[in-house]
């Protein structure tokens, strides 16, 4: 359903353009959820991004149902049936909850409160507020989620879905994610948790713009924990200490 077929991606900066990607190539198949994992700043986000129409990658395609959209912009993807939630999702001063919901929903008629009860917000308490700065993180990241299962896309990518919220939540979106997942759908989740790798059917390990690793996920898992462990403990200069973040 979605190929990246050898992308490489550079990105301005003030220091000029820094290689991101180099080759990527990915093919991801309807009726599978898929885990883009690695180090911080390794790429995977970018992965993501070149895939949504995001970021334009330096060289490469993209393929969605056998068509090539490498020049399409965001918009011409979303209508093609991809969708994104962001990591920090964007905020829209002055703009209801109801409206987004009802953007997503296309024809529907009225909004469907349950996309907003799933995902633990009390449709009577949000569909009348601004996606503004008087909500938290956690709200605008669960309100951003419940956008794309109102959208139900046939790709559809998260990008850290954890962050900013509280743990009670985190169980009750990983729920949601794995429940709206169909055999129509293709399911990307970009994370570092345990809980999130464990569910997914592949998973994909990025490293220095590179895909390092991958293959199902009782055979990559436990080589990325024993990886992770050995880097882990030949960076730890005090002996004996024991680090929260250690993976053990």
């Amino acid at each position: 359903m979605l190929l990246l077929d050898n992308i490489s991606l550079e990105l301005e900066t003030d220091q000029g353009k820094v290689p991101i990607l180099h080759d990527v190539s990915l093919n991801m198949d309807a009726g599978k959820m898929y885990a883009l994992t690695g180090p911080n700043g390794s790429g995977k986000s970018s992965v993501a991004r070149v895939a949504m129409g995001i970021y334009k990658q330096t060289s490469g395609k993209v393929f969605y149902n056998g068509e090539d959209i490498s020049e399409l912009n965001i918009s011409e993807r979303a209508r093609r049936g991809i969708g994104y939630a962001f990591q920090h999702p964007p905020r829209f001063k002055g703009m209801p909850v109801k409206d987004m919901l009802e953007m997503a929903m296309k024809h529907a008629d009225g909004v469907n409160c349950q996309v907003l009860r799933d995902i633990g917000l009390c449709p009577e308490d949000y569909l009348e507020r601004t996606l503004d700065n008087s909500l938290s993180g956690g709200e605008i990241k669960r309100i951003e989620i419940a956008t794309i299962l109102a959208q139900n896309p046939k790709v559809r990518i998260f990008d850290e879905p954890e962050a900013g919220i509280d743990l009670w939540s985190f169980e009750q979106l990983i729920d949601v994610i794995g429940s709206s997942h169909r055999e129509d759908t293709v399911t990307v989740v970009i994370s570092h948790q345990e809980k999130i790798l464990n569910m997914v059917d592949e998973i994909v390990l990025i490293k220095d713009g590179t895909v390092n690793m991958r293959g199902d996920r009782d055979t990559i898992w436990p080589q990325i924990k024993e990886s992770a462990e050995c880097s882990c403990r030949s960076n730890c200069r005090l002996e004996g200490e024991i680090y929260a973040d250690c993976p053990r």
